[in-house]
């Protein structure tokens, strides 16, 4: 059950300035959150863009979280705060209703005699806890989990259903991992001989730190010697893959479907988009960010933007283009003739104006 605060309690509990208009009082107890073009009369939202300014005029909602300069156009009242998008996440807590779970362990749920499990955590049905797992204070375990020997989870940490957890891997406090995300997993390592792959066997672990959000559905690999090391407060998305022995550097954001191999180490708050691939044995600056759908082949030294690929066109265009990349390298080379013709040309043309010169 969400907190029910009257407006003016959020404002305070926002560091918002409260700005009533048309005799609305400071005792109304919104509801929750919502957009500006949906939210009714005991919801509040938001405006962080100007691609949304054209909503405002009509809002339903009781208030508004707006900038100072956005506040005289508001219709209703106004929540003024410096950033509206970061008051609306912080919002977004006060007003979560996800479940909330009691302290204990289900009677399906499987615990190893020798793990040590605190009192004030919750370990949901069919869960497995395995030989000297560590599980602190304050952590929830949803149905259906597996925490592998060894392993400990922080203090605060919730591992939503369906998370696996191998051993040996150790997840710091206030982390969430979303359901079926697999941590620990061996990494691909294989050694070929004769024409066939021998296992390399991941005698690492995972070592994640505090903070750390993942998505569903990710998998992060085990280190083949040492561990795989997320910084703290990284966000990973969805189906996101982390290779054996990466390295993710503090703060830095990773969205949906970006993979990254081997051994690559990531600097701190970069972000990498959708769809990204990142090549093994690299090294990302700090502060670097990589544009949707990117090949990442070689290292990046310099904080910055960077891309690669190409947008969308109309199928037909799409086509002769697509041809023309073929060409690419006949075309270079005859340019490079033109080029080394027009330079003779000119050093011609040039000796023969010289010589009418001095005649």
């Amino acid at each position: 059950m969400s907190e029910q605060l009257t407006l003016a309690q959020l404002a305070e509990k926002l560091g918002a300035e409260l700005r009533l208009v048309n005799g609305a009082s400071g005792n109304q107890i919104p509801t929750g959150l919502n957009t500006l073009q949906d939210a009714g009369e005991n919801q509040v939202s938001f405006l962080a863009s100007a691609n949304y300014r054209r909503f405002l005029a009509e809002t339903r909602a009781c208030a508004v979280l707006v900038t100072a300069d956005q506040a005289e156009a508001c219709p209703v009242s106004a929540l003024v705060v410096a950033n509206p998008y970061l008051a609306f996440a912080q919002a977004t807590a006060i007003y979560d209703d996800a479940p909330r779970y009691a302290p204990g362990i289900d009677a399906t749920a499987s615990v190893h005699p020798t793990a040590e499990v605190h009192e004030s955590a919750a370990i949901g049905p069919g869960t497995v806890i395995e030989k000297d797992v560590k599980v602190a204070a304050g952590v929830v375990i949803g149905p259906g989990c597996v925490v592998g020997a060894g392993s400990e989870i922080g203090a605060r940490s919730r591992l939503f259903p369906g998370v696996v957890v191998y051993h040996g891997c150790y997840i710091g406090t206030d982390c969430i991992v979303h359901a079926n995300t697999v941590i620990g997993a061996d990494g691909f390592g294989f050694a070929p001989s004769e024409g066939r792959w021998n296992k390399i066997h991941q005698l690492g672990g995972v070592e994640i730190s505090d903070q750390v959000e993942i998505g569903a559905c990710s998998c992060i690999d085990r280190g083949a010697l040492g561990n795989t090391v997320i910084g703290r407060g990284v966000k990973i998305d969805n189906m996101v893959q982390i290779a054996h022995n990466v390295q993710i550097g503090d703060y830095t954001a990773m969205a949906a479907c970006s993979a990254v191999a081997g051994s690559t180490v990531i600097g701190k708050q970069c972000t990498i988009a959708g769809g990204v691939g990142i090549v093994g044995h690299l090294t990302i600056a700090d502060r670097t960010h990589v544009t949707a759908r990117t090949l990442v082949t070689k290292s990046i030294e310099n904080a910055g933007s960077y891309s690669s690929g190409t947008p969308f066109s109309e199928s037909r265009a799409w086509r002769r283009n697509a041809v023309r990349y073929g060409q690419l390298d006949q075309m270079a080379r005859r340019l490079r003739e033109l080029e080394t013709t027009l330079a003779m040309l000119s050093t011609e043309t040039s000796t023969e104006s010289q010589a009418s010169g001095s005649e």
